[in-house]
């Protein structure tokens, strides 16, 4: 599959990207990850000609950025396309949301030297606070684009009006948002406004956390963040695993599990170019690459439409 551009961008990428949360990301999962097998990761995602990196200072916290820059030294930086995300602030033993031009600027420093590179290819507002104009959080992007520090404008977690604001002078190529096929609000909301402004949208939690993917069955329990999450809940969950299950033939068909035709699915959607989904093992790198190869059949495109309506 070719590579895509990233919005209004002259950025380049191959349309699997890599989500590295669970690279370093030890406060999202507690005792479950090896730092060695992180970086493995990394590494089979390059070699595999994935070019995306998508990291954040809040995976960790900001250990993911380090074990990724640690990795990237091993390779040709102009080959990499390195995307993070920043607006976290620890006051004391809380976490605060802080979009205001001077912190967002630190946090690009602070990034750059634990991402041990002098410039980040793609830099998100993480998530919105509730004081700061959008416009000036993202001009203060801008600003930092013209020095050559970064190369394009993300914002993550924002609602259509935000975006709205924070793209006033048209400089943001792309927004991250939660998108699967349980979660298809963003078809009405977001989808026609990106699609208008030439915003490449990334969805978040493609799979539903494993959800998507055939993974579970109805006897399957859960103690992690999947215990909050009301799809993985009582009769909710045997529904959604209902849904799934009708996916099995669509996948027989074109000889590919459930999770390549769930993630092939969503490149039939405006403005959905790029999808990052993560991986704690290598070997679920080389898997998910292949959704990329994937072209779904019209038909089968609007049955698993109808499946998930």
């Amino acid at each position: 599959m070719p590579k895509v551009t990233l919005g209004k961008s002259d950025i380049s990428v191959y349309p699997i990207g890599l989500g590295t949360n669970a690279v370093g990301g030890h406060n999202i999962y507690p005792n479950m990850l090896d730092e060695e097998q992180g970086k493995n990761v990394v590494r089979t995602a390059l070699e595999q000609g994935i070019n995306l990196l998508d990291t954040a200072f809040i995976y960790g916290p900001e250990r993911s950025e380090e074990l990724t820059g640690e990795v990237m030294k091993e390779y040709k930086r102009e080959d990499i396309v390195l995307a993070t995300k920043g607006a976290h602030k620890f006051v004391g033993d809380e976490v605060v949301i802080d979009n205001s031009p001077a912190f967002l600027k630190q946090s690009v420093e602070d990034s750059l030297r634990r991402l041990q590179t002098d410039y980040i290819d793609l830099y998100y507002i993480h998530f919105p606070d509730k004081d700061t104009p959008k416009d000036e959080a993202v001009g203060a992007l801008k600003e930092l684009k013209d020095e050559g520090k970064i190369r394009s404008i993300g914002v993550s977690n924002f609602t259509l009006e935000q975006l709205k604001e924070a793209n006033k002078d048209g400089y943001v190529d792309v927004l991250q948002a939660e998108y699967n096929l349980l979660k298809r609000e963003a078809e009405t909301s977001f989808f026609p406004y990106t699609e208008k402004e030439k915003i490449t949208f990334i969805p978040y939690f493609p799979l539903e956390s494993g959800l998507l993917a055939g993974k579970y069955d109805k006897h399957q329990t859960f103690t992690d963040l999947r215990a909050e999450n009301p799809n993985f809940q009582g009769e909710k969950f045997h529904e959604n695993l209902a849904k799934v299950a009708k996916l099995k033939p669509i996948a027989e068909k074109y000889n590919q599990e459930i999770a390549h035709i769930v993630l092939a699915w969503y490149f039939t959607r405006p403005s959905v170019d790029v999808l990052i989904p993560g991986a704690k093992r290598p070997e679920q790198v080389v898997s998910n690459k292949r959704a990329a190869a994937i072209t779904l059949a019209e038909e089968d495109v609007q049955l698993i439409s109808d499946i998930f309506a």
